[in-house]
C-alpha cells in the first residue's frame, strides 16, 4: 500500500508546491496552470482529489437545472477521470483512486485530468454566473480571465 512518503514524493517529482495541512492531506498550489487549492486527501485504501469550481450561490435558481445538465454531459463526454459533483453548495470535480497499488502515472493522470477539466470547461461553467458577478460575460473571444479562474478556485 502507498505511503504519505510516497505521496509527498510524487507531489515534489511532479514539481508541485504543496503543503502538507495534516496527516494525510495535501493541498496544492499550481499556480502555473492557474490552478490552485486542490487538495489531496489520503485516507486508505482510498486516496482522493477535489478541487472547488465555482459556488452555487452566485448562480441563479432558474439556471441551476441547465448547469447541471451541462456538467452531467461534461462527465460523460469530456472527462477523462474524475467527475463533476455537488459538495456544500459548491461545483467540484472529484477523483478517487486506490492507494493499494497506486504508481507515479495515475497519481500524475489524475492532478493533470482534473487541472485540464478546469482549463477546458471553465468559460462554458462561468456563463451560468449572472453578467453582474461575472467580468466574462460577454466575452466574444471566450478567453478565461485569469482573475476569475484565480478567485473562483482560491475560493476552495
Amino acid at each position: 500500500m502507498i505511503t504519505n512518503d510516497k505521496i509527498e514524493e510524487y507531489l515534489i517529482q511532479m514539481e508541485l508546491p504543496f503543503e502538507q495541512v495534516q496527516e494525510g492531506m495535501w493541498l496544492i498550489h499550481d499556480n502555473h496552470d492557474f490552478v490552485d487549492n486542490i487538495v489531496v486527501l489520503h485516507t486508505p485504501p482510498v486516496i482522493t482529489f477535489r478541487v472547488k469550481m465555482m459556488d452555487l450561490g452566485t448562480v441563479d435558481e432558474s439556471l441551476r437545472s441547465n448547469l447541471f445538465q451541462r456538467l452531467l454531459e461534461y462527465n460523460a463526454q469530456d472527462m477523462v477521470s474524475g467527475a463533476y459533483g455537488l459538495e456544500d453548495e459548491a461545483v467540484v470535480i472529484i477523483d478517487s483512486l486506490q492507494s493499494e497499488n497506486l504508481d507515479y502515472n495515475e497519481f500524475q493522470a489524475s492532478i493533470d485530468s482534473i487541472t485540464l477539466s478546469l482549463l477546458q470547461h471553465y468559460t462554458q461553467i462561468r456563463e451560468f454566473v449572472p453578467a453582474s458577478e461575472n467580468p466574462d460575460a460577454g466575452d466574444d473571444e471566450g478567453d478565461m480571465s485569469v482573475a476569475d479562474l484565480e478567485e473562483s478556485i482560491m475560493e476552495g
